[in-house]
């Protein structure tokens, strides 16, 4: 039978395999990766670091999901990004070696294999097309952020809920998240978005169940999605 660290550091290979980034790694580079590192388990709710922390290591998510948030002026959290199985995170800091530029939190029961800074470097500098490999996912997720955040400053609350709930729809329409979960990652009230779901439910455009949100045309809302308030 495996131990438990043969497991996980199976498990590390298989994610990392699969990782955009460090996938392109060679099988030893890899392994020589992998086995630099520890285990990190957090409850949802974790933070696994916060901003202004020294940026000393890199996080290959195993299972669950990493939010990457910042506040607003008012004191909210804005979720900037979601992390999930094979993604990296925290590796801006690391690659400069600076303080963490945004507070990283788990979205639900999450584990991690944290590698630190030195081996990392070290990595990239052995197999360049890792590092370019980093370079083109950073630039995506930057992507991703300015995107969020002009969908801020461009959509109302309608636009933006209708973004988020396409976003996360799984196979079933279902999108398996509390209306208070749904208003934090908007910044919004529950109030507001329960009179949301509401309004497009009595227009058939979605279904409130105990299980989350389904939803029964999303073709409406991905419409709704693109298009900004009227002035």
């Amino acid at each position: 039978m495996a131990s438990p660290a043969k497991d996980s550091l199976g498990q590390v290979l298989a994610a990392l395999k699969d990782s955009e980034v460090l996938g392109v790694l060679s099988p030893a580079a890899s392994a020589t990766l992998a086995g630099r590192g520890v285990p990190v388990d957090l409850a949802g709710g974790a933070y696994l670091c916060r901003i202004g922390d020294p940026g000393d290591a890199v996080y290959v998510i195993l299972d669950g999901e990493i939010e990457v948030r910042t506040s607003s002026p008012g004191g909210r959290d804005l979720r900037l990004v979601a992390l999930r199985r094979g993604e990296i995170a925290g590796e801006m800091a690391a690659l400069d070696g600076g303080l963490r530029s945004a507070d990283m939190v788990a979205a639900r029961r999450t584990r991690l294999w944290r590698i630190p800074r030195s081996a990392l470097i070290q990595a990239l500098e052995s197999e360049p097309k890792a590092a370019v490999a980093l370079l083109a996912e950073m630039s995506a997720r930057l992507r991703r952020t300015n995107a969020a955040l002009e969908a801020r400053a461009t959509l109302d609350l309608g636009g933006r809920l209708a973004q988020l709930l396409v976003g996360e729809q799984n196979p079933r329409a279902l999108i398996a998240l509390t209306q208070s979960e749904l208003a934090r990652r908007l910044g919004a009230s529950r109030e507001k978005v329960n009179r949301k779901l509401h309004d497009w439910g009595a227009k058939g455009w979605v279904e409130v169940t105990p299980a989350g949100v389904r939803l029964l045309q999303p073709g409406q809302l991905e419409d709704l999605g693109k298009q900004a308030p009227e002035s």
